[in-house]
């Protein structure tokens, strides 16, 4: 049993009776509080997807529910479900897209490295890997000389999200994003 301190992004934990999958972590600490932080879990219940927050000390222990992981790819969108297909056995997941809205942004039809959690035989999130590769579809002109360590400017992604990109970065670029900070990386190697 990990404490809720240990506790990741995407975890699948028991609570009240219920299974259900952390979608975000906030971190306080307390002015005047002898001790520890505080961890705000924002997590959705696999069966009813209902929200709850619940807070709880850095050393209070949570039992995490079993869960299995599976490598998937993309496969195509079906309405407002995306449907992934298992890497080994063909089996199609299909997911909402409520539920699976902050990963979206980072998916295209090459990302590698996508895991589908499933719990009670039901595929309830996605895992993603640390850094996806993403073309830049729209940005300022590139600045010649202008080095990775200069300042900034707005960048539009293949999938929609805009990242910060150094000014050398320009339209048609491959870059390497991180996925937990939505922060540009390095340029793409490109083979």
């Amino acid at each position: 049993m990990p404490k809720a301190s240990e506790i990741k992004k995407n975890a699948a934990i028991d609570y009240n009776g219920k299974t259900y999958i952390v979608r975000d972590i906030e971190r306080s600490v307390p002015q005047g509080r002898a001790g520890g932080s505080l961890y705000r879990l924002r997590m959705y219940d696999v069966v009813t997807s209902s929200k709850i927050d619940e807070t709880f000390k850095d050393s209070d222990m949570l039992n995490l529910a079993d869960l299995i992981r599976r490598p998937v790819m993309f496969s195509y969108i079906d309405g407002d479900e995306y449907v992934f297909m298992d890497k080994e056995d063909y089996t199609p997941y299909n997911l909402n897209k409520e539920s699976i809205a902050d990963e979206i942004l980072f998916i295209n039809e090459a990302t590698d490295g996508i895991q589908v959690i499933i719990v009670n035989d039901v595929p309830v999130a996605l895992s993603l890997p640390t850094s996806v590769e993403l073309d830049v579809m729209e940005t300022d002109p590139s600045i010649k000389g202008g080095s990775a360590t200069s300042r900034t400017k707005p960048a539009l992604l293949s999938t929609g999200v805009t990242v910060q990109v150094p000014e050398h970065i320009s339209t048609g670029d491959k870059i390497k994003v991180n996925v937990e900070e939505c922060k540009f990386m390095s340029r793409a190697d490109t083979k």
